[in-house]
């Protein structure tokens, strides 16, 4: 039986299982986006913070691998437990090292501390988190502290900064729209990532002369050129993400609102 999985890690999805998709960005797409903007702003030691569960540990590995190899050094590499509720000592420590920036990756609560710990201790080290809080439940946990934040997201919270040519803009138009009728609150890109992998399924089964497990399977591993809210999906036999790093726009948060970095 075919599983499209709504979660990030890489993982998930490599080795490839022939029955096994998943429709949000890979952890190795969204640390790609983050080191190459960090190595254009000169930002050349870097620092991780990461949660110790499944997603934080998963972004973990890529850091840990992605860092050095694209010339970087990673001059620190702290973790934190899912329920801790102080990263103080861990941030203290990261300072003592003097990074260019800190890169968090996990997500709520824990980043949202990251961020109040560091504005608490008076850092001015630039900060990125992954695209795990790219939801605006994250500003409101972090309040002030989340001002100059960055991370790689989704253009479904950025949707009205996009050009009007993106083929994306009319489908999360659309899905804002429908999502904000329905529910009466502001979208987050995990939502998106349930409504991509329903609408894949759907075209799966109208692809195919029926609707067994096996038809369903062959035929999302054929989808070409799907426009979702996580991106354009191009499903392979050796890609069952089908998204490269042009799925995210690298984003700061300002004012208490998303805003494109160009």
């Amino acid at each position: 039986i075919p599983l499209v999985s709504c979660a990030a890690s890489e993982k998930i999805v490599k080795p490839v299982d022939p029955w096994v998709f998943k429709t949000p960005q890979s952890d190795r797409h969204a640390v790609t986006k983050i080191l190459e903007y960090a190595k254009a702003a000169g930002q050349a030691k870097i620092a991780i913070i990461t949660v110790s569960n499944g997603f934080g540990q998963s972004g973990r590995a890529v850091l840990q691998e992605l860092v050095p190899a694209m010339g970087m050094e990673l001059v620190a590499d702290e973790v934190y437990g899912p329920k801790d509720t102080d990263m103080t000592a861990q941030l203290t420590k990261i300072k003592g090292l003097s990074p260019d920036a800190i890169i968090c990756w996990g997500t709520n609560p824990g980043p949202a501390v990251v961020a109040q710990n560091r504005k608490s201790l008076g850092m001015e080290t630039p900060l990125y988190m992954s695209h795990g809080v790219a939801s605006k439940k994250f500003i409101e946990l972090a309040g002030d502290a989340s001002e100059g934040i960055m991370l790689p997201a989704g253009r479904l919270i950025v949707a009205n900064q996009i050009a009007d040519d993106n083929p994306q803009k009319p489908v999360l138009e659309q899905y804002i729209k429908d999502y904000e009728a329905q529910f009466g609150g502001a979208v987050s890109t995990f939502g998106g990532h349930g409504w991509d992998a329903v609408k894949l399924v759907f075209t799966a089964i109208e692809m195919g002369n029926s609707a067994t497990p096996a038809d369903i399977r062959d035929n999302l591993e054929k989808i070409q050129g799907f426009v979702g809210t996580g991106g354009i999906f191009n499903f392979s036999a050796e890609d069952h993400n089908g998204l490269t790093a042009a799925a995210f726009e690298m984003v700061i948060i300002e004012n208490g609102d998303w805003k494109i970095l160009q």
